[in-house]
């Protein structure tokens, strides 16, 4: 979740790693079951996560463990 002051961000995999607490396979893995955004495309071998999708999946997963 962005705040409404927060421009959305690209995250490459380190930083998408340091946030989410998973590794490279992991969310590859994750993103091959569509249960993690896709990254977009910036060049040829390049892609990033925008900032939101990462911080709507956190908070989605947080709100998750907290139903059960």
């Amino acid at each position: 979740m962005q705040h409404q002051n927060q421009p959305v961000t690209l995250l490459r995999l380190p930083a998408v790693m340091a946030r989410i607490g998973y590794g490279r396979s992991k969310v590859y893995d994750m993103i091959g079951k569509g249960e993690f955004p896709a990254p977009i495309k910036m060049g040829a071998r390049t892609v990033a996560w925008p900032s939101d999708q990462i911080d709507a999946w956190i908070a989605q997963r947080i709100q998750s463990a907290q139903s059960i």
